[in-house]
């Protein structure tokens, strides 16, 4: 037993002395350390177990007595009183004073970063850029990735390009010159086996750093130079007792950047941050349910975050904190849900009018099961007083307007407005149309621009539907504005237009809103905002399983129109290389012979009328003149008017165009 592993000792158990015995002196816990060296420190250390299933007083008591053992040791290796013990009864009063004077307490997980050592004003800066502004907040600034430096070999047995360690001792280091501006350092290192040459460029203060005799690990790639293996500006650390290595030797984090922030710098301080901090996490998952899903303890899963001791515990580490994230995202809109559902006032409607069912009637189709059924359970929620909302989810063509429809005529029957926000002005215009059109089986009273009244069967008024769009001339939309203000629209659908302050939907029953993924949260909460909450159904067309969608959308209840109407096909999709183009050309072709029509999309990633304008415009007058010049082609963008959109659709539904 050497007396420097003694001295280690005393030094760990001194720090979790001060540390309030929060098993804080060794990242991973004392019992990673003490089980390391429980052959050689065994008469010290005694039977102990475990360490961190101690309580705090009973960690104190032995602490204590294990200090007191390695007080005596030093004396019986020493031979009589310390020299410290003799410095410290040599001082006067007033210094014994100061040394018993209590250590100020650990900084606390809500405490900011400069409680940290080394942490100056500049520092605070660069780390609030990175997210980082208390110790908890450093806790969680995970690594984006590790180096893999935990491959120990000796110098002959380095290998070109592979990350690899090696624990030499300097024999030789000096400032170098790279060009006129250009200082570095060069060292000469060896091992008992051979040696090797390093250089750090750019860092000639480093010269002084590696004093000869030094023991060193250095970490990182080498390269060949002049016939010799030499590292280039490799990682290293100075080795010093049984410190933890944090540069080296093991899988050491790379964390996001900021300039004047090196990585070294950050790796000291969120290695201070889990010494301090980590003691302090209270794991919020039971025990029981950490054992069934097979959950690391998070405590441990923030320290193997960024020190871990092997991949798998890496990934374990992950894997636990990515169930937190997931699992709090869920918690908080729930109980968003919760809160809204049970504090806020809903408007029950009286869903059961003949109305609905003579609108029903009037269409030229009967309702799948699936709608009919979606349609049930949207109209029982609209009768209670607390506020419904749901996410109806159906694949394109499955029917889902027509049940919005129904939905928002309820609104209408019952006094009040409905409501229907679309992500684009063309996908809302559609809407516009499309209800107008299942509304076509009523009588139509009156049509304006941008405004059609509808006799529903024998409701005493006619309901009128409005579009607002934000491309509308100034004098439209303050005449809409009014409209909808003085409650003469009953049923409104437009953009983003819809929830601008300028609109007062002070009547607002219901509201639905389109491709649910292309709108946030607050977004949707804007429907919420004035008097009693409106009941809300979202509509997506996009496939999302129901375990992604309860997590994403856990604030919705979920309604699923699974079957097609009568008359339509499945939709199969192909890919075709840009290189075979001229091939699903000639297939296109080839349809249109035998009496089908085709879509031509011109997508964009970025929204912009203008520019999806000029695209579709391009690729219509190229498809017209070289791709299908016998073949009749229309052409629909959003920057047309209304009525040529409608005219346009109505030959292309026709059979007036062969391609749109």
């Amino acid at each position: 037993m050497t007396s420097a592993k003694l001295a280690s000792l005393r030094r760990i158990l001194e720090h979790e002395k001060a540390g309030g015995f929060m098993d804080s002196a060794v990242i991973g816990g004392l019992d990673m350390f003490l089980q390391r060296w429980a052959g050689e420190l065994g008469p010290v250390l005694g039977a102990l177990n475990s360490y961190s299933v101690l309580t705090p007083p009973k960690r104190a008591s032995w602490v204590n007595d294990i200090l007191i053992r390695l007080g005596q040791a030093a004396t019986s290796d020493g031979g009589g009183e310390s020299s410290a013990s003799r410095e410290q009864s040599s001082r006067p009063l007033s210094a014994k004073r100061r040394v018993s004077r209590k250590a100020p307490a650990p900084a606390g997980l809500s405490d900011g970063v400069a409680r940290l050592k080394g942490v100056s004003t500049q520092n605070q800066v660069r780390l609030k850029k990175l997210g980082v502004e208390t110790v908890a907040d450093m806790l969680y600034l995970v690594p984006n990735r590790h180096n893999d430096f935990a491959n120990i070999c000796k110098v002959p047995e380095l290998e070109l390009g592979k990350e690899q360690t090696v624990v030499v001792t300097v024999w030789e280091a000096s400032k170098t010159r790279q060009g006129p501006k250009r200082r570095s350092t060069q060292a000469v290192l060896g091992d008992d086996t051979g040696n090797v040459r390093a250089i750090w460029f750019n860092n000639p203060y480093l010269a002084k750093t590696f004093r000869t005799g030094t023991h060193v690990v250095i970490s990182g790639k080498v390269n060949v130079f002049r016939g010799s293996f030499v590292f280039e500006s490799p990682e290293y650390e100075l080795l010093r007792g049984q410190e933890e290595l944090l540069h080296t030797g093991r899988l050491v984090p790379v964390y996001p950047t900021v300039d004047g922030l090196p990585q070294r710098t950050l790796r000291r301080l969120v290695k201070q941050a889990l010494d301090v901090g980590a003691p302090q996490v209270v794991d919020y998952v039971p025990e029981d349910s950490r054992h069934r899903l097979g959950l690391m303890g998070l405590r441990n899963a923030i320290a193997q975050a960024h020190y871990p001791d092997t991949i798998n515990d890496w990934e374990a580490a992950r894997r636990r904190l990515a169930f937190d994230e997931l699992l709090l995202l869920q918690l908080i809109v729930l109980t968003r849900k919760r809160a809204w559902q049970r504090d806020e006032e809903g408007i029950p409607l009286n869903a059961e009018s003949e109305l609905v069912d003579g609108f029903l009637a009037s269409l030229p189709f009967e309702l799948t099961a699936a709608q009919t059924g979606v349609l049930s359970e949207i109209l029982m929620e609209l009768k209670r007083a607390r506020p419904m909302t749901r996410l109806l989810q159906g694949d394109v063509g499955s029917g889902k307007t027509v049940v919005a429809a129904a939905a928002l005529l309820v609104a209408a029957f019952n006094g009040y407005q409905g409501a229907l926000l679309a992500p684009t002005e063309i996908l809302a215009e559609q809407h516009f149309l499309t209800i107008t059109h299942l509304l076509s089986g009523m009588s139509e009273v009156g049509r304006e621009d941008h405004l059609v009244s509808v006799q529903v069967g024998s409701f005493p008024r006619a309901i009128t539907i409005g579009l607002l769009l934000g491309s509308l001339s100034k004098r439209v939309k303050e005449d809409m504005h009014q409209r909808i203000a003085d409650g003469l629209v009953d049923l409104v659908i437009g953009t983003h237009a819809l929830i601008q302050k300028e609109v007062d939907l002070s009547r607002l029953a219901l509201a639905v809103v389109d491709e649910q993924h292309r709108f946030g949260v607050m977004q949707r909460a804007s429907f919420r905002g004035t008097g009693r909450r409106p009941h809300l159904l979202a509509m997506s067309a996009t496939p999302i399983p129901r375990s992604l969608a309860l997590t994403v959308y856990g604030d919705l209840d979920i309604s699923v129109i699974d079957e097609l109407p009568p008359g339509r096909q499945l939709i199969r999709t192909r890919w075709v290389e840009p290189a075979r183009r001229a091939a699903g050309y000639n297939f296109v072709a080839k349809e249109v012979k035998q009496g089908r029509q085709a879509f031509v999309v011109c997508p964009l990633i970025e929204e912009s009328e203008v520019i999806q304008t000029r695209a579709a415009t391009k690729e219509y007058e190229r498809l017209s003149t070289d791709v299908f010049p016998d073949l009749r082609l229309g052409l629909l963008h959003g920057r047309m008017a209304l009525r040529e959109k409608e005219q346009v659709m109505e030959q292309f539904q026709s059979g007036e165009l062969d391609i749109l």
